[in-house]
């Protein structure tokens, strides 16, 4: 990696003028900005008035020797941060820790070296250097994500709008082809599984993409939460309906929560879904709502193709980082219950689920029931 030096300042702290001299003139023939300063006061002056990325550091200098300045500078949060080359007379182990220990990078004994004071000094610029590299491009990469997640955000806001209308023909259409018996009804409700897969989808990524970005509205009110259950049941019939499956319903009435709708349509048709897609054809899945004592509990429940053990572990390290979606394998991307878990627990709720290989699999949450007390 190529570097201008020219770019770079080193405050010499040395008490010695002819040292100070020597110092200048080898660090400017390299292209370095020399700052000289023969002892603390000077060198504070400078560091208030200067850029410095480098401070070379003598030991005996009177009042303030250099270890005890280096102390000074690193308890200094503008300061801490310049590295710090010792150049003394002092050659003893215990001198030298005693440099180490102070907070400096590098030692180097009087009388020095040419090649070997500059190879040191370049050395702690290539690490510099090397270190605002990897910050920019840290920052860039932190660019490009948001950036990436905008666009996720845009992109399944645009879609999410005409997916919502074609679900809603496709339910039209459903309802009228089972009452005129034309032959046409399996074919319109696969259309209409389709359109609500795409849906949930598309709104998962909204939510996440949303969430990630720190833009998510969240819009709090009442809920009659058996009233939405069976809202999203109805939705989401006709998906059930091409498999011949049962939504089984025991909804205790009567539960109110104090929750974002739309959220909550989301957790609900996530958990809905997921166990009708893994259900088998002619099955039941319950979904029931039930009081424990101060908590709303919501559970669905199927005899599908359930988890093993390691695909649980799994699901558990996915929904439970809180900051990423990882992928779940061919049977799903694992961002529904990524939904369900981060907005459950974002607001003091628990999510939970039991699964065992071809037996069928229970989630559910727990949200804490609405006291009267609309404020948040």
């Amino acid at each position: 990696m190529e570097i201008d030096f020219s770019h770079y300042n080193i405050l010499v702290v040395e008490d010695s003028e002819l040292n100070r001299y020597v110092l200048r003139e080898i660090l400017e023939r390299e292209s370095f900005n020399v700052f000289p300063a023969p002892g603390a006061s000077v060198a504070f002056e400078v560091l208030q008035k200067e850029r410095i990325d480098l401070i070379l550091m003598d030991v005996m200098m009177g009042v303030t020797n250099g270890y005890e300045l280096t102390q000074q500078l690193k308890s200094m949060d503008l300061y801490k941060h310049i590295p710090v080359i010792f150049i003394t007379n002092l050659r003893s182990p215990e001198d030298i820790v005693r440099g180490f220990d102070s907070g400096g990078v590098d030692y180097i004994p009087k009388p020095f070296n040419r090649k070997e004071l500059l190879q040191r000094v370049k050395h702690q610029i290539r690490i510099l250097a090397s270190n605002e590299t990897i910050a920019k491009q840290t920052e860039e990469l932190k660019a490009a994500i948001k950036n990436r997640d905008s666009m996720y955000a845009i992109l399944a806001h645009d879609l999410r709008s005409p997916i919502s209308s074609l679900k809603m023909i496709f339910n039209i259409l459903a309802v009228k082809a089972e009452e005129e018996n034309n032959g046409y009804s399996a074919m319109v409700n696969t259309g209409n599984d389709i359109a609500e897969q795409l849906f949930s989808v598309l709104d998962n990524l909204l939510k996440w993409t949303k969430s990630s970005l720190g833009i998510l509205s969240f819009i709090p009110q009442q809920i009659d939460l058996k009233d939405m259950i069976l809202g999203v049941v109805e939705t989401l019939q006709p998906s059930a309906n091409l498999k011949n499956i049962n939504l089984d319903l025991e909804l205790q009435q009567g539960l109110e929560i104090f929750f974002d709708v739309d959220i909550m349509k989301s957790i609900l048709r996530n958990l809905l879904i997921n166990a009708v897609k893994f259900s088998h054809e002619d099955s039941v899945v319950r979904l029931t709502l039930h009081q424990d004592e101060d908590w709303a509990v919501v559970e669905v429940i199927d005899n599908g193709i359930g988890m093993s053990a390691s695909a649980q572990e799994q699901l558990q390290q996915q929904i439970f980082r809180h900051d990423a979606v990882t992928a779940m394998g061919e049977k799903g991307t694992g961002m529904g219950l990524w939904v369900v878990s981060h907005f459950i627990h974002a607001h003091q709720g628990e999510f939970f689920f039991e699964s065992e290989e071809n037996v069928g699999s229970r989630f559910g949450f727990k949200v804490k029931l609405s006291t009267g007390d609309l404020s948040v």
